[in-house]
């Protein structure tokens, strides 16, 4: 079993990416396990939005709420976690973070303590990364710290200029990542998703 940690600010895209990511790992495991593939959602707050367009798309989905599973709430994580394991058995679990969760946070907290293997895949948005990165530079180079993958989205939406400059950005943040350049609009390559469990 693999875990997936996803990161990156409020309105990157997320959770158009992990609906892509989960259809590309239940078709892949697709089997008499009609839980392949469980997401976890982190959000502050008591209502989720974007775990209502997961469950709508049919995932199994376990709510988190008013906290960060990073710091406040990585006794509850370890508790869902664990019960996700021996309830549902999934192949893989795809675990949202909130948009200000440090995801290495969490994959050191999974694997210390669960022994679980964790990637991490770091959405960061190509349209807003240069106005983010100076009242937000600690921050984004805790998000990015250890990531696996990390995928700039929403490039449609800028000037190969710009994204050339944002991808430098990133890869100074992070040089060993793997970095793929999509738009959650259209189709991301299946091999983005296949780096991410081999």
């Amino acid at each position: 079993m693999k875990v997936i940690i996803v990161g990156g600010f409020l309105g990157s895209g997320k959770t158009s990416i992990v609906l892509q990511m989960a259809q590309f790992f239940a078709d892949k495991y697709r089997s008499d396990k009609k839980n392949s593939v469980v997401i976890i959602e982190n959000e502050i707050g008591e209502v989720g939005i974007d775990d209502k367009v997961l469950k709508n798309a049919g995932y199994q989905v376990q709510d988190m709420f008013s906290g960060c599973v990073c710091c406040t709430m990585s006794g509850e994580l370890l508790i869902n976690i664990n019960r996700v394991i021996k309830d549902l058995h999934p192949e893989i679990i795809i675990m949202e973070a909130t948009g200000v969760a440090y995801p290495k946070n969490i994959q050191d907290t999974l694997t210390s303590d669960l022994h679980l293997d964790c990637k991490i895949c770091c959405i960061a948005d190509a349209k807003r990364w240069q106005r983010l990165q100076k009242p937000l530079g600690e921050m984004i180079k805790n998000q990015l710290d250890g990531a696996d993958e990390i995928l700039i989205n929403k490039i449609d939406l800028v000037d190969k200029e710009s994204l050339k400059l944002t991808e430098k950005s990133i890869r100074d943040f992070n040089e060993t990542a793997d970095v793929f350049l999509v738009t959650a609009m259209e189709k991301v390559d299946n091999a983005v998703w296949n780096k991410l469990i081999d």
